[in-house]
């Protein structure tokens, strides 16, 4: 994302998640769960944004491992960051549903003990590239696809295994009511992860090029 865009998409994210509040409370509550239900709202686009940070990263990490590209390196290193922080949004959001909904914390399904491994699969990308000494990116790279091939398990867990969870067609099926307020929280996340993407992903060329320098004044 080029500077000229960065600017624009930030006012938009955040007039966006200015106005989702209104539109929350304005949709009508879900008819078996009631007001509880509203955190689907929240719940559902930050997992999305971690899926879309992982798919960024791994591919990201694909182009890296076998061309060789320290940009893409750099991109899919701060695409992991926002998965993991993403991810522990729907990680924590998720419980204070399922208490509620379920009567307990952590149901221990198939869909989130898969959606555990995948947060916990991105903590050790960043953990081994922090602390594994040279040639870790490689090897966080290897992990990073791996992970990226998780999220289809993650999304058709709930239609394949039996689970407390909602299957996939909840979404697509939602009335016009709830929908409208879902999809604008979904493209508000979205703005928000491109705005954040994008800043991140800068930093880490500036670091690149500050390395460089240091690297030449060494020398």
């Amino acid at each position: 994302m080029t500077r000229r865009l960065f600017n624009p998409l930030l006012v938009v994210a955040a007039g966006m998640f200015a106005a989702a509040p209104i539109l929350v409370a304005l949709a009508p509550n879900e008819v078996t769960m009631g007001l509880v239900a509203k955190i689907v709202y929240f719940h559902v686009p930050v997992w999305f944004m971690m899926f879309l940070g992982v798919f960024i990263c791994g591919i990201a990490s694909g182009v890296y491992l076998f061309k060789d590209k320290q940009s893409a390196d750099r991109l899919a290193v701060s695409a992991a960051e926002l998965a993991v922080l993403f991810g522990l949004m729907g990680l924590t959001t998720g419980p204070l549903w399922a208490r509620v909904s379920w009567g307990l914390w952590w149901p221990w399904d198939v869909r989130t003990t898969l959606a555990l491994i995948l947060e916990l699969n991105f903590v050790a990308y960043l953990l081994l590239r922090k602390y594994g000494g040279p040639g870790s990116e490689k090897l966080a790279a290897g992990l990073a696809l791996f992970g990226m091939f998780n999220v289809p398990f993650v999304y058709v867990s709930v239609n394949v295994w039996r689970t407390l969870h909602p299957e996939t067609t909840v979404v697509p099926t939602l009335p016009g009511p709830m929908a409208g307020p879902f999809w604008w929280c979904v493209i508000a996340y979205l703005a928000l992860f491109l705005v954040m993407l994008s800043g991140r992903r800068r930093l880490e060329e500036q670091r690149a090029i500050v390395d460089r320098l240091r690297l030449a004044h060494e020398r």
